[in-house]
């Protein structure tokens, strides 16, 4: 029986991508777990597994082909014993024609359905050892905490499929009646006003679209405010400096934006009022911190993350952290790499300004804007003195995090800036 391969969810928010490269060609035998093709989402390029084994019947989507929607069939697969050439595409059923307007009858209210216990879940099909599940399913499980062997699968030979991921209890909250919101008004589109002035149109990549659509919802839905403080930081500086000589010829040179990374974890546990997330009726406050660090790449902007950056130490910080960014900018990172995160830190230090405002990355609470550190006529012990002094702005979420809240932890940050093996006991 011939299969579908669609266009996968490389992660739980991917609605569209690009098929950037195709792996395979018609002909091609394919067994569960080889490579077919190179997708683009709005963060990365990911790689994209066989789950079934077959023959490679026909390629429906050229590479190269951008704005493919999830679920769109990119390739057919004939399956065990099938011949390719007599693989057909499944004609898609047309959507049943609107019925003309009726006048509305009142009708009898309906007697309450009774309560039924809804069937407990089978467990999940086994292989040895292992959760038969798709990657894609794998993926959305790990990202939201599910538990696969307490799903039952619906796909081929009870194999876990991205539905029942998605349609898990444990991936959603219940539904909560709510009324109907007045629909919103389509923006207006933007048009384009050359003015006849020579230029030249460069289309938007998907990264480029979504950095353009999630900063223009965070500056209209979240209340930003803004606190900056002045630093010094000599003596940060002098420890980075120690430290260094003492990891010298073990492959790890500390930066200043490693040391910063360690103090706004430490800041955001000492001040757990800012390490928080605004979500509607709720507040989410987060027991570690996981810092989402903006990382300037070609094609845009990413953040990747230190998870748990409270408790690592700054060599591991500084590690990991070159490991990401190198990543990142060949667009190898995973989307459990750069999803999430509990705050955010943007270093334009080292372009030379001086001190800015971030944008909130939503969901999160709050964002760290670093300046750059320069010499300044600083009053040290009631005398004027030299001192090298950076701005920190923090943005925060004026919904979850008050002002005072946002102004203890700015105070906290600076405290372990200037005295900085505070943040390393």
């Amino acid at each position: 029986m011939a299969i579908e391969i669609k266009m996968p969810a490389l992660s739980p928010t991917m609605e569209e991508g690009t098929l950037a490269k195709w792996l395979v060609k018609p002909g091609d035998v394919v067994k569960s777990g080889d490579l077919l093709a190179e997708i683009e989402t709005d963060k990365a390029t990911m790689e994209f597994e066989a789950v079934d084994e077959g023959t490679i019947a026909e390629i429906l989507i050229p590479e190269g082909s951008e704005g493919v929607k999830v679920g769109t069939v990119i390739c057919m697969l004939a399956g065990e014993g099938e011949d390719p050439a007599s693989v057909k595409v499944s004609p898609v059923a047309a959507p049943a024609p609107s019925a003309a307007p009726v006048e509305a009858k009142p009708q009898p209210a309906a007697a309450p359905a009774p309560a039924v216990s809804a069937p407990v879940a089978a467990p999940a099909a086994i292989a040895g050892d292992r959760v038969k599940a798709t990657p894609i399913a794998r993926r959305i499980a790990a990202v939201k905490g599910i538990d696969l062997a307490t799903i039952k699968g619906t796909g081929p030979n009870g194999r876990i499929v991205k539905a029942d991921v998605e349609g898990s209890p444990a991936s959603a909250p219940a539904p909560v009646a709510v009324a109907p919101a007045a629909a919103a008004p389509a923006p207006a589109p933007v048009v384009a006003q050359d003015f006849g002035i020579p230029h030249e149109a460069i289309k938007l990549s998907n990264m480029r679209k979504t950095i353009a659509r999630r900063l223009s919802e965070s500056k209209q839905q979240i209340p930003h405010i803004y606190l900056t403080v002045d630093i010094r930081l000599d003596n940060l500086l002098k420890l980075r400096g120690e430290l260094n000589a003492g990891l010298r010829g073990r492959g790890v040179k500390l930066s200043v934006n490693d040391l910063l990374i360690k103090a706004l974890a430490v800041s955001l546990m000492q001040v757990p009022e800012c390490n928080v997330q605004f979500a509607g009726d709720q507040l989410l406050k987060f027991s570690r911190a996981d810092i989402s660090v903006a990382v300037s790449i070609p094609s845009g902007l990413i953040t990747p993350i230190i998870t748990n950056a409270n408790n690592k130490g700054v060599a591991g910080i500084s590690a990991e952290m070159k490991d990401l960014a190198g990543r990142a900018k060949d667009g190898k990172l995973k989307p459990e790499e750069y999803q999430g995160g509990t705050a955010s830190l943007s270093n334009m230090g080292m372009f030379g300004i001086k001190q800015f405002e971030a944008v909130i990355n939503p969901p999160q609470g709050m964002i760290m804007a670093i300046g750059a550190g320069e010499k300044r006529p600083f009053v040290i012990d009631d005398a004027l003195q030299i001192a090298t002094v950076m701005s920190a702005t923090g943005s925060f979420d004026h919904r979850a995090i008050d002002g005072a809240d946002g102004a203890k932890l700015m105070a906290a940050f600076k405290e372990l800036i200037e005295n900085p093996l505070a943040m390393l006991a």
